[in-house]
């Protein structure tokens, strides 16, 4: 990878900055919590895997300043540090997952020093990040086996390094087919109204060398019903217990369309994007973001003053559109109950 999504260094968090993205690459430091659950909540960094990464990463650094004298104040404003992490985005699964694994790193060095608590967490956050991206290749390992030679796989938003530490979900399908030498296209949705896909998607595509053709959102059925989509590739944010699936608004569309066109729909997502507490995706609590990501582009008006709007980040794709979930530890087929228990041994 030319780029880092997001890394710990010099007592520090490093983000690229992917609200500057196509047009700059431009990397922020973060030095404390309140200002990385800033940028988590204002896009800076998203992606349900990354959106993990940053928030164990703040919490590492939350806990590093805090003034206390006692364990008993320090787990009191640590529980205030996490609060403000899972107040950002409410979809993704993955913030929840980091933020209750650092508690339990917290909660295990108790008979510790804060000192040591502290380093403990910073340690924490650091793998965090370094599972990602083993998580991330072996998932691309397994789902590359799902795409054939010369396919042409349409993908929607960004599941690619940017959305996770470095590697990708979706894109670590298709980065993985690529490096095995099959001879793939993408056709990458620009994804309205934040467009991952035309600004990150197509810049991580063209990056590495993978032909990549950007369409608009409403031309994937055209496409489809033209045969010129192989397979579909989507990452996600939520799986439910019977594999309905929250990702990024839009997502739902290009389901259906992929059903009736008879084309492979696929979900690739780490183990900790799932959600076994909730038995369906009717469950799963659904963003909405500021009316004027639709109305505006780059504080450009695009849309008429006064005119209602609607702002749903997320859509649930229920699993009877849903061929397969790639996951690190294999593919999931048919009945995603029982399926997606045993891949993780629940």
């Amino acid at each position: 990878m030319s780029f880092r999504t997001i890394e710990w260094r010099d007592d520090s968090v490093i983000m690229i900055d992917q609200t500057r993205l196509p047009n700059e690459e431009i990397y922020n430091t973060y030095t404390d919590f309140k200002a990385v659950a800033e940028a988590i909540r204002g896009m800076v960094i998203r992606g349900a895997p990354a959106i993990g990464v940053a928030a164990a990463m703040g919490i590492a650094l939350g806990a590093r300043d805090i003034i206390a004298d006692t364990h008993e104040s320090f787990f009191r404003q640590l529980e205030n540090v996490c609060d403000v992490m899972a107040r950002t985005r409410p979809t993704a699964v993955n913030l929840f997952w980091a933020i209750e694994r650092m508690k339990r790193v917290a909660e295990g060095g108790r008979d510790k020093t804060l000192v040591q608590i502290r380093e403990l967490l910073k340690c924490e956050a650091i793998r965090v990040e370094q599972e990602d991206l083993t998580i991330c290749r072996n998932i691309g390992k397994w789902g590359a086996t799902l795409i054939p030679d010369s396919a042409i796989v349409l993908t929607h938003c960004n599941a690619g390094g940017l959305a996770t530490a470095g590697y990708g979900t979706a894109l670590g399908v298709i980065r993985a087919a690529h490096e095995a030498g099959k001879k793939i296209q993408v056709f990458a949705d620009e994804t309205r109204p934040w467009l991952q896909g035309a600004r990150l998607t197509a810049w991580e595509l063209v990056k590495e060398g993978i032909p990549t053709t950007l369409i608009s959102d409403n031309m994937a059925g055209f496409f489809m019903s033209r045969g010129e989509i192989t397979c579909c590739v989507v990452g996600a944010d939520r799986i439910a217990a019977n594999g309905d699936t929250a990702n990024k608004i839009g997502t739902y569309s290009v389901a259906v369309l992929a059903k009736e066109n008879n084309i492979p729909f696929y979900v690739a997502a780490p183990l900790s994007t799932l959600d076994l507490s909730l038995s369906d995706g009717g469950k799963i609590p659904i963003e909405e973001r500021p009316t004027e990501e639709v109305t505006h582009i780059k504080g450009i008006a695009i849309a008429p003053a006064g005119v209602r709007v609607r702002n749903p980040a997320f859509d649930v794709t229920p699993a009877r559109y849903i061929s397969a979930i790639i996951t690190e530890n294999g593919i999931v087929t048919g009945d995603y109950r029982s399926g997606l228990r045993r891949i993780t041994g629940a």
